[in-house]
């Protein structure tokens, strides 16, 4: 009976020994894990506002950098002269519509046909040479306008 008491008592004291003290240190472990990713989380949330700390840096100094540049762009393009020393002929820009000598020839050709087929007793021939000289007439006048504008580059 006392063999047998001992082992009854061993065994009771194995088992709650056993037992409290799993549950205690599984209770521990898990405060433990929750510490360690409360910790990771407010990390990852600190190393975010470096990080855009640092993006709004580099983005004020790129607004800085280009401003700069267009600055520096702009006091060099005033202290440049506006005209050309150079030998060439600057080409003028290239202007669209109906240049002045085709504006010429057409009101020379119409005016000239009406005013020939006035005159002249022969409607049709009148016209036809009022236009061919009022059309001459006004492409020298319009090609005239022209180089003085700067279409057209005088001949020399």
């Amino acid at each position: 009976m006392k063999y047998l008491f001992s082992i009854v008592i061993t065994t009771t004291m194995l088992l709650s020994a056993c037992s409290n003290n799993a549950k205690e240190q599984a209770l521990i472990k898990q405060q433990a894990i929750a510490a360690v990713k409360d910790s990771l989380k407010l990390d990852s949330f600190k190393r975010a506002e470096v990080k855009k700390q640092e993006d709004a840096k580099i983005a004020a100094q790129v607004r800085e950098e280009k401003r700069t540049l267009l600055l520096a762009e702009r006091n060099e393009a005033a202290s440049q002269p506006s005209h050309n020393y150079s030998n060439e002929a600057s080409a003028p820009a290239k202007k669209k519509g109906w240049s002045e000598a085709a504006k010429g020839t057409a009101i020379g050709a119409g005016a000239g046909a009406l005013g020939g087929a006035l005159i002249d007793k022969k409607k049709g021939r009148g016209a036809i040479i009022g236009g061919v000289v009022g059309a001459g007439a006004g492409y020298l006048i319009g090609r005239d306008k022209d180089r003085k504008s700067g279409r057209v580059q005088p001949k020399n």
